[in-house]
This record gives C-alpha cells, sequence and structure tokens, in this order.
C-alpha cells in the first residue's frame, strides 16, 4: 500500500463544511469594499527578495527570519513568496502607473507565506484581505479605512473588537526619537532580553511592542515619541481623532503600537479581539507615505490596511455567524424514465437561478431521501415514473414544514420560488 501525503505543517486544507462560512467572510468583505470605492487587484504570489529587504524593511522580523525565499535554478533570479501584500501592491502601482490619472483606491486577497511557530490563528501559509489607498495627504483617508473596518465588523456579526491607533510621527521626528530611546534602553540593558538587544541598534521601537513580562515596567516608562511630535504630525494625528469621533468610531491611543514593519509613518491602527489569545490582532496598518518613492516611484502619499482572514473566520465561529452552501433542491428520481429525465429539469430550475443537486448513483427512494434530506437542501423534488408520464413533479419542504404536493413540470419553479 502507497504512503499516504499529509499537508505540510502550517499549510493547510480548507473543507467543504468550513468553505461556506469562508466564501462568506470573502463576500461581505468584497461588497464592503465597493462601497468606499475600492477596485480589486490581482497580485502574484512570488516577487523579487529585493522587493520586501527594500520596502519592509532589512532589520525586521520578516525578512531577517520568516520568509520563504530561494534562488531560481533556472536564471538565477532571486524570489520569494510573498509574506505581506503592501509591498507587491505599491510594485505594481509604480510598474503600471496606476496613479498617473489620479489616486486609487485597491484591495486584493489572498494566501501569504511566513515560516512562523504554528498555532491558533497563525499559520504558515495564512490568508489576508488587505486595502491601500494611494495619492490621499490628509488624515481622512486613514480615518476611512478604519471606519470600513468598522462597518465590516458588524455587516459579519463580530462586535467586543476594539480599535487602537498611534502615531509614530515623521522619519526625521522618528530618527531624533530613536537616538533617545536607544539611549534609555542602554541605561537598563540589564533588563533587555535577547531579542531586545539584537533590536537595539537595529529597530528600537521595535522594542516597545515585546510582550516579555520582565520587561514591561521598563518598557512602560520609556520615552513616548508622542510627545515630541512636531505640528504637522500632531495635526494629522488631530484630524484623524476628530474623523474617527464624528464618525461615532471608539478608539484608544496606544503609545507603544508601532508595527512591526519600516515603511509606517504617522498614523498606525489595530483591531484587536480579548477572544483570540495571543493572536489577538485582526486586521492592522497605516500610513506609508515614503513607501513608493523608496520602490521606484514618485513621490506618493499612501495608506492602508492587513485583515488576517484565519483569525476573522475563528472569531466568526466564535460568534456562532452561520453561512450555508446547501442546494436549493435536491432532485430525487426512481426509475430509468425518471432517471434520465432529471437532469433535464434540473437544467430548467438552474436556468431559473436555483441551485439543483441531482441524485445519482441509485439507491432506493427511502435512501434517497434520506441523501436529500442530509445535503442541507430546502426542497426534494420527486420525479418517479408516474410523474414523468403525467408531465409532473413532487415538492416535498425539507425544512420549514408545509405539505407535500404535486406540480405541472412547466410550473415548477414558479412553484418552488413562491
Amino acid at each position: 500500500m502507497a504512503d499516504k501525503f499529509q499537508s505540510i505543517k502550517g499549510f493547510y486544507d480548507i473543507l467543504p463544511g468550513q468553505t461556506a462560512l469562508w466564501r462568506h467572510l470573502e463576500d461581505v468583505a468584497s461588497e464592503v469594499l465597493a462601497q468606499y470605492g475600492y477596485r480589486y487587484i490581482h497580485l502574484p504570489i512570488v516577487e523579487p527578495t529585493a522587493l520586501y529587504v527594500r520596502g519592509v524593511g532589512e532589520h525586521t522580523d520578516i525578512v531577517e527570519k520568516e520568509m520563504y525565499s530561494w534562488t531560481d535554478a533556472l536564471n538565477g533570479d532571486k524570489l520569494t513568496l510573498r509574506p505581506e501584500g503592501t509591498a507587491g501592491c505599491v510594485r505594481a502601482v509604480v510598474e503600471h502607473s496606476l496613479t498617473y490619472n489620479g489616486p486609487q483606491r485597491l484591495w486584493y486577497m489572498g494566501p501569504m507565506f511566513r515560516h512562523e511557530n504554528v498555532q491558533k490563528g497563525r499559520q504558515r501559509q495564512f490568508h489576508q484581505i488587505g486595502a491601500e489607498a494611494f495619492g490621499y495627504d490628509g488624515p481622512d483617508v486613514d480615518a476611512e479605512l478604519m471606519i470600513m473596518l468598522a462597518r465590516l465588523w458588524k455587516a459579519l456579526g463580530i462586535t467586543d473588537v476594539e480599535l487602537q491607533i498611534n502615531t509614530i510621527g515623521d522619519a526625521s521626528e522618528r530618527a531624533a526619537y530613536r537616538q533617545t530611546l536607544i539611549a534609555y534602553f542602554e541605561q537598563h540593558a540589564e533588563l533587555l532580553d535577547e531579542d531586545a538587544k539584537r533590536r537595539l541598534h537595529a529597530n528600537p521601537l521595535r522594542i516597545l511592542d515585546s510582550k516579555n513580562p520582565r520587561m514591561q515596567a521598563m518598557i512602560e516608562a520609556a520615552p513616548k515619541l508622542f510627545d515630541v511630535l512636531g505640528a504637522e504630525s500632531r495635526a494629522h494625528y488631530d484630524g484623524l481623532c476628530a474623523l474617527l469621533d464624528a464618525a461615532g468610531v471608539p478608539y484608544t491611543l496606544n503609545t507603544r503600537l508601532v508595527r512591526g514593519l519600516d515603511y509606517y509613518n504617522r498614523s498606525v491602527f489595530e483591531w484587536v479581539t480579548t477572544k483570540l489569545g495571543a493572536q489577538g490582532t485582526i486586521a492592522a496598518g497605516g500610513r506609508y507615505d515614503s513607501l513608493v518613492e523608496t520602490l521606484g516611484g514618485k513621490p506618493t502619499t499612501a495608506c492602508g490596511f492587513g485583515m488576517g482572514m484565519e483569525r476573522v473566520f475563528l472569531l466568526m465561529q466564535e460568534y456562532g455567524v452561520q453561512a450555508s452552501d446547501a442546494p436549493d433542491v435536491y432532485l430525487v428520481n426512481a426509475g430509468e424514465q425518471a432517471q434520465a429525465q432529471a437532469p433535464i429539469l434540473a437544467e430548467r430550475l438552474r436556468d431559473a437561478g436555483m441551485a439543483v443537486a441531482v441524485h445519482a448513483g441509485g439507491g432506493s427512494f427511502k435512501s434517497q431521501m434520506k441523501k436529500a434530506d442530509g445535503s442541507g437542501a430546502r426542497f426534494a423534488v420527486i420525479l418517479g415514473e408516474d410523474e414523468v408520464r403525467a408531465g409532473t413533479a413532487v415538492i416535498k419542504p425539507l425544512r420549514d414544514g408545509g405539505e407535500q404536493r404535486s406540480v405541472a413540470q412547466a410550473e415548477l419553479a414558479a412553484a418552488l420560488m413562491d
């Protein structure tokens, strides 16, 4: 007997019992994004490795230890499975001059890949929905992205999620703050863990994100970037808060929120939940006004977010959100003539817009009815030899009660939709 194959650790199947809810998430998200004028862009899952080194940041966790990268044996190109969506979207905007005729609102959806420790809500192949807005200067588009996600949670039936925001200023403000932060952490070097020591001179802001209990009091007492913002950055932040207040979207200022990618400036945000344990961030993003230029384009302001679909999916299950991919009709057929007629009748019902599963493989009437009920269909349509001769079919409601009745085949579609 041949060995059975299993999926790779961190790569998984989404099975038919789950896909209806997964598709519901995709459909609702696409509807909400369309309501705000965001247009879909389909991006490749493989990009040049240098795109992420330059765009995401050489000293980020993603680039240092999480990317699936290799050298193409055919031509020597250095390639990477995309670990996030923003850099690839910016590459497409620059390559195809998408902002030539003005600002763009774009969104994408699909798998991302990171070599991480696998746990609930964290896989090595995971899926994101991302939205990116290019060419908008003010805080209005920052607020729009956060408000759009608030609408999405409501549409998905998700509650008890919190919006946390912060501002990390502009590059010059961060550069000055960076030196202040390094000096502060050096004064408390005995409290730094190995990860913090590694980041101290390469990316000290990430130390603020540490969850090490031994470091929390020291981090909490660290100087705050928020306190040394320039007038423009502070005005941008104040404008964002005013827009969120006007929209009735609650938020919390989290001065330790810095995000893990180098390209952010000014607004950063996370939507978080307490219902998923350590993986509590379900969507996050911010402003990245220098990234388009960094990746070869003309200076273009930008802002966006990424939403973890697996985590939102888990949260939907937590709240009991349900979706069904059951057919409208299960067509039971008994006898040679009925078996021949059933596919023809099913096509007529499909022409009328219904989803129809036709029983196949024979079997007794009783066994077919059992399968009809197990299919989740609202109705069984029964076609036997008598019905074929009479040009009729029997409708049996399977979910909502009601009487079984015989109707002419020509009137079947209308009767089922009545």
